[in-house]
């Protein structure tokens, strides 16, 4: 197990704040070469405190252990077009299927297989496209207040992460991406797998969430001890090795989207949620059952109205150009069909 965790490097970014010009080049390129090889890697010491990533554990502990009438008190709405507020298990579906319009045979087909997770996500008070939807103060206070302030300080250490993968692609201004992303379109998502009988699991009668890439710039995870999380190896195509949890470490992977920017320089890999490692077995009615899990990524998109095209500094004779120019939003909303229905499921059951 070892070998195969090394397949994801680890990355202190701890001197980068303070650091002289060549300590952060070296962090920056360090950081690069592990997106290239990898598109995973783990980020310690990276500005989020381990106190405050304890407190929104505990949210999001008491956020899913309300009543399911008080967590439908904000419904995530119908269809892909605004991403926020509680879905419910069953609700989304993941997928790297591109869903076209009208194309309800396809969804139905990867409807089959229920995701067995529930899920709360908030962005930014100020986007007028992705209104976050709360749940009433009286229902769990100080919530609110705790999220907004965890969403901004998870994007002060989003900013120095750009900063440092501008430097290690090779362009002169570290501020580039800074100015594509004002951190308004970011997304913070509170994610419970409720306990699932193992075998349902791994005989994929159900799934927790099926292998698939991210749609923005990078990602930032904080994960449970729990297990489960897997990235594809990045030399051997279908197989998945573990993304072991650290403690208060974060693991980031690049987007969609800056593997477009990077020309494939930097890479988007498939990662899933499976079968966790059994570290203790708890039986029900003689049935393996999976310890319950909690992670809260942390998405970092481009602004809606951004255009994304390959930078010059990735393309030459040897790499010429393999994408067009993408505005995020359009590019959300094709990689967002199908992933919610237009038609609201009722919760699934997973006991």
């Amino acid at each position: 197990m070892a070998a195969e965790r090394s397949a994801i490097p680890v990355l202190d970014f701890g001197a980068w704040s303070n650091g002289s010009t060549d300590k952060k080049r070296r962090i920056a390129q360090e950081l690069t070469d592990a997106c290239r090889r990898v598109g995973f890697v783990y980020i310690i010491n990276h500005g989020v405190p381990g106190d405050l990533l304890d407190e929104a554990f505990g949210w999001s502990k008491k956020l899913f252990d309300l009543p399911q009438e008080k967590k439908m008190l904000a419904p995530h709405p119908p269809g892909p077009t605004v991403h926020r507020g509680y879905s419910w298990p069953g609700l989304e579906k993941v997928s790297q299927d591109i869903i076209n319009d009208g194309d309800e045979a396809k969804e139905a087909e990867n409807r089959k297989i229920s995701d067995v997770k529930e899920s709360y996500e908030i962005g930014s008070e100020e986007s007028e496209t992705q209104p976050n939807i709360w749940l009433p103060e009286d229902v769990l206070p100080g919530f609110r207040k705790f999220m907004m302030q965890f969403y901004w300080k998870c994007f002060e250490a989003a900013k120095e992460l750009l900063r440092a993968l501008a430097i290690g692609i090779g362009l002169d201004d570290d501020d580039f991406f800074l100015r594509f992303h004002t951190g308004e379109n970011n997304q913070l998502r509170l994610l419970h797998y409720p306990p699932v009988e193992a075998e349902k699991l791994s005989s994929n009668l159900v799934a927790r969430m099926p292998a698939h890439s991210d749609w923005g710039t990078i990602t930032m995870l904080f994960q449970d001890d729990c297990g489960g999380l897997q990235v594809e190896h990045p030399i051997k195509p279908g197989h998945f090795v573990d993304a072991t949890p650290m403690k208060n470490a974060l693991v980031m992977n690049v987007g969609d989207l800056l593997m477009r920017w990077s020309n494939d320089f930097l890479k988007s890999t498939l990662h899933r949620v499976t079968l966790p490692p059994v570290q203790e077995e708890t039986h029900v009615n003689g049935k393996l059952i999976t310890r319950p899990r909690y992670s809260i990524p942390y998405f970092v998109s481009p602004d809606p109205k951004a255009v994304i095209e390959c930078l010059p500094v990735c393309t030459d004779e040897q790499h010429p150009i393999k994408y067009e120019p993408v505005i995020q939003e359009d590019y959300r909303r094709m990689r967002g069909r199908g992933q919610y229905a237009e038609v609201s499921t009722a919760p699934i059951s997973v006991s």
